[in-house]
């Protein structure tokens, strides 16, 4: 418990680093910043998974992706693979959720928030997509379903509330990320964009393990 207690210590000062370099435009500062942070929630989940547990196994998948796609945004043309890479993070959190609770489950009428948040987004975005336009909206689809599976398997008490917390999150800082990177390029975005994404990340990765 302590070596988690100093990783998130650790990632909660790049994560600062990381706001500070995006407000003073320090791109090599923010890389390294971002990096650290983002490999802060995979050691967390490491020191914690039971890799005999296949939530476990899925949240880790899903935090490594994320990981990865962190690494490919940083990249300057590096914003398609990026967006692959989280779209199948969000996937494996799709599993880990069906794992909890199965698809079957999971009550229609908790898709419906989540579901009419995302289609006033995609409206939004939809003049801004360009050759992105397929790809994007997919990813709208699946992030949607992955907020659904965390609700439901809070609400069905397979899971503590931080499941819900951390996918509602990563929701909300998934559309800061698209603001900044398809419609207007704006430090606001980014300065509550990027603490919401790991606070997500963060309380998800505590899920696993002990």
């Amino acid at each position: 418990m302590t070596a988690v207690v100093v990783v998130i210590a650790v990632a909660a000062g790049a994560v600062a680093s990381l706001v500070a370099a995006q407000l003073h435009e320090h791109r090599a500062h923010g890389v390294v910043a971002k990096a650290a942070a983002s490999a802060g929630f995979v050691i967390v989940a490491l020191l914690r998974a039971d890799l005999s547990v296949p939530y476990d196994r899925w949240v880790l998948a899903a935090l490594v992706l994320c990981l990865a796609g962190d690494l490919l945004l940083a990249l300057p043309r590096g914003f398609p693979l990026g967006l692959g890479s989280f779209l199948c993070g969000h996937v494996a959190y799709v599993l880990a959720f069906s794992v909890r609770l199965p698809l079957r489950a999971w009550p229609v009428a908790l898709v419906l928030p989540p579901l009419v948040v995302s289609a006033a987004v995609a409206l939004w975005l939809a003049p801004h997509l360009g050759r992105l336009r397929a790809p994007v909206l997919v990813y709208v689809a699946v992030i949607t379903v992955m907020v659904w599976g965390a609700v439901a398997v809070t609400t069905a008490g397979r899971g503590p509330w931080i499941v819900t917390a951390g996918a509602v999150l990563f929701y909300l800082s998934d559309f800061a990320v698209a603001r900044d990177r398809l419609v207007t390029r704006t430090f606001a975005s980014r300065v509550w964009g990027l603490p919401a994404y790991y606070l997500g990340q963060f309380l998800l990765a505590l899920t696993v393990g002990r």
